[in-house]
Formats: structure tokens, C-alpha cells, sequence
């Protein structure tokens, strides 16, 4: 009986010590689990962090790139410059218009250029049967061009007006309208840059003459000289202008169209190792065709200068897809 007696009482003591026991490692396991699990969570954050680091980026290929016309350009200083804006329209050039008579008064037996022909040097225009030797002789342009006007026809005599009117349009007149109070700022020689939005054409040229008298809008006429190798910009066109007042140099300068607005900030795609990342860019003066970038942008970095909405829409839909 004694014998029982002790073995339950040695069973409830090895009971008690086991849950004494017990209680005393539960909170270090605890612990230890707890901060395992933050551990995990610390790690499972930073690598999240990692993936967004990476997909800020946006990867293209040289195809694609291509494909999308994306143009890309080194950051380097520039000069801002201080412009006039003005208004205009674009005339031809009248020191390269030629005016065609005929040599010997006749009949004119054949005409062979119409309106709007293009027509070489030395080329033939028409032929006229002299009224005092009855022989029939040619006559030609004197310049390279377009035919403008014509008042030439078969069996009509030539006395002595004028047949044929050739303009050369490799070059141009713009004539600007510049209002009173910005007459004090134009000066001859002064470069400047037009916009056709008709022809969808820019181009630079020079000041080459202001009218001494005002228009009946109180006007004065500006008219600057531009060239045309093209064609493309013909009398008749509206153009906007900026004369160039003044000039200030900066250390860094970008093309205004590289600039997009993402959630209210000014951004420059800038093209690095792992693709195109988005920059935002504090900026400073411009002239509507450069613009200074003061931070965000170093000399000699590549930054996307035409078509950079195409990477902010790929931006938008990674946004949009990560919100899925």
C-alpha cells in the first residue's frame, strides 16, 4: 500500500514538472516563430520591392522600337531663347518670278506649257511665226519653276504683253503682321522660326525686310525669307513665327515634346541598361521648342524625344495590370 501510494505521488510530481516546463519555453518558441515570420515578411517585402524596381522599367526591343518610331536624343546644354510670336501668311517669292515675252511680234502657232507645269531652264513654252520674216522661232523659260500665269493662244498675236509668268519656290516670302507695340523689338537679320500646320513643315529663316508704312489693321508688315527646297510650303499657307529676341545658354536642354505629365509630375523616359524609366524633371525656361531641365536629367543621358506617349500608355497598362 505504501508502495502505491509513493508511485502516485512521483506520478503527479513528473505531471507538475512537465507543465511548469512547458510553460516556461512556450513564449521563446513563440518568439521565435514570431520573428521568423517577420523574417519572412521583411524578406517577401524587399523582394516585392525588387519585382516593382524592375517592372518601373519598361523593356523594348531595337524592333519595336523602331516599329513605334520612337526617337531618342543625348541630353546636352542648349540656348533658350526669347521669342516674338507672330502671325503671317506664307506669298511668293517675287524676285524669283520671270516674266516671258516674245522676242519678235507674230501668230502664235503652238503653245505647249499650261498652269502649273513644271518647267526646266532653256525649256520650250511656245513657238511664234514672226510677222516680218515668217519664220517660226521658240520661246523658252528662263528659269527653272513653275508656270503661274499663261495668256498665251494658238492663233492670237503676241505684241508685246507678257505670255508666261515662271516662279522658282525653292525659296519663299513669309509676310508677318506685327503690331504697334512690338515694332520696337524687329530688327533686320533677326532669325526666325515657322510653323505650318497646312503642310505640317517647320523651317528657319532671316528678316529681309519691314515695311515703313502700317496696314489698314494697323499693322506693319515683316517679311522674312525662307527656303523651300522642297516645295512643300506655297503661297496662300497660314503660318505661325517666332523672331528670336535674345538667347540664354543652360547646362541641360530637352525637346518640349520629350516631356510627359504622369499623376501631376513632369517625367522624361530616360533609357538605361534595363529599358526606358520613367524620370521625373524639375524644369525651368523654354521657348516652346527647347525646354532647361534644372534636376532629374544629366548631360549625355538618352532620353526619348519623339513619341514618348507611346511608353506612358505601356506605363498605364502595367499600372492597370499590377491593379489586377
Amino acid at each position: 500500500m505504501k508502495l502505491l501510494n509513493f508511485i502516485k505521488t512521483l506520478f503527479v510530481g513528473i505531471i507538475f514538472c512537465s507543465t511548469l516546463l512547458s510553460l516556461s519555453i512556450s513564449p521563446a518558441f513563440a518568439e521565435s516563430d514570431e520573428h521568423g515570420h517577420e523574417e519572412k515578411q521583411s524578406h517577401d517585402e524587399k523582394e516585392g520591392k525588387a519585382e516593382e524596381h524592375e517592372e518601373g522599367h519598361i523593356e523594348l526591343t531595337p524592333e519595336q522600337i523602331k516599329f513605334a518610331g520612337i526617337g531618342l536624343e543625348e541630353a546636352k546644354p542648349g540656348n533658350i531663347r526669347e521669342v516674338l510670336p507672330l502671325y503671317g501668311q506664307v506669298v511668293t517669292n517675287e524676285q524669283n518670278v520671270h516674266s516671258v515675252s516674245a522676242r519678235f511680234a507674230g501668230v502664235i502657232t503652238k503653245v505647249t506649257k499650261q498652269i502649273g507645269d513644271s518647267v526646266s531652264k532653256g525649256e520650250i513654252l511656245a513657238n511664234v511665226e514672226s510677222n516680218d520674216s515668217l519664220k517660226t522661232y521658240s520661246i523658252k523659260s528662263s528659269i527653272a519653276g513653275i508656270v503661274i500665269e499663261r495668256h498665251a493662244n494658238v492663233g492670237e498675236q503676241t505684241g508685246d504683253k507678257t505670255l508666261f509668268k515662271v516662279a522658282d519656290f525653292s525659296t519663299v516670302w513669309v509676310d508677318l503682321s506685327a503690331f504697334p507695340k512690338d515694332m520696337a523689338k524687329v530688327r533686320l537679320g533677326q532669325q526666325t522660326r515657322i510653323m505650318c500646320s497646312a503642310a505640317d513643315v517647320t523651317g528657319e529663316g532671316k528678316v529681309i525686310y519691314i515695311s515703313p508704312f502700317g496696314n489698314s489693321n494697323q499693322t506693319t508688315k515683316v517679311r522674312v525669307l525662307l527656303e523651300n527646297p522642297e516645295h512643300l510650303l506655297v503661297p496662300g499657307h497660314f503660318i505661325t513665327a517666332e523672331i528670336s529676341l535674345a538667347e540664354t545658354a543652360v547646362a541641360v536642354a530637352i525637346h518640349s515634346e520629350a516631356v510627359q505629365i504622369v499623376e501631376e509630375h513632369n517625367v522624361v523616359f530616360v533609357k538605361g541598361g534595363e529599358g526606358f524609366e520613367p524620370r521625373e524633371v524639375t524644369l525651368g525656361r523654354t521657348d516652346g521648342e527647347l525646354i532647361e531641365v534644372l534636376t532629374g536629367l544629366k548631360v549625355g543621358e538618352t532620353y526619348v524625344t519623339k513619341n514618348s506617349f507611346i511608353l506612358k500608355s505601356e506605363m498605364g497598362k502595367e499600372d492597370a495590370e499590377h491593379g489586377h
